[in-house]
Formats: structure tokens, sequence, C-alpha cells
């Protein structure tokens, strides 16, 4: 099922994107306000969409995914979870990321992958 607006993301998507905002801070690509606006459109967000929880199944399957792709592992997790919401079936399921290695999985595994 998804969230209101279709979204589904992976139960630690959202501490991933808030690392991703502390990284370009840090860096001084990303402004003090331009963060805080950041962490504010995430939190609207996250109301919105729903999450795959973290359980064995996610965990087991991207063990195995980690097998056949070059993947980190909280991105292994991320391709299970998608892959275990669909049933699998990712043909016609859209997987949206800004990793271009975890973009390749999950064109690889069937999705069709938009990367901003």
């Amino acid at each position: 099922m998804a969230g209101r607006f279709g979204q589904v993301v992976w139960w630690a998507a959202r501490v991933e994107v808030s690392s991703a905002f502390a990284r370009l801070y840090r860096e001084g690509a990303l402004k003090a306000g331009a963060r805080q606006e950041a962490i504010a459109r995430l939190q609207v967000l996250s109301v919105l969409w729903d999450e795959v929880s973290p359980h064995n199944e996610v965990r087991d399957r991207a063990v195995q995914l980690m097998g056949i792709y070059t993947l980190r592992a909280a991105d292994s997790l991320q391709l299970a979870a998608a892959l275990l919401w669909c049933r699998e079936r990712p043909v016609g399921r859209t997987f949206v990321s800004a990793d271009t290695r975890l973009c390749e999985a999950a064109a690889q595994a069937g999705f069709t992958v938009v990367s901003p």
C-alpha cells in the first residue's frame, strides 16, 4: 500500500536524508537556513509517506542482494524493502534515489529508476 501521495520508503530513509543534509551543511554546500527548510520539508513528507518496517525478511533479502549487486549495507536494505513491498514484481514501479550504485542495482532488479 502506498502513502497518500504514493511514496513508500524504507524505515531508515529519514535518517539517511537527514545525514545528507548534515553532511552538506558541514561541507558548506548548504547554508543554515536552507538546511532548516530542508529538514522542515522532510518532516512534512515523512508524515505523508508509508514506511517499510525493519523485519527479518527485509534483512535476509538485503543479505542476498549484497551477493548479487555491489551495494553497501544501507543501500541493500533500501532495495530489499522496495522489492518486498512490491512482492518481488518491480516492473512498472518507480524507484527514486540520488545514489548511482543503488539506482544501477534497482534498474537491474527491474525498477524504473528516477535519479534527481
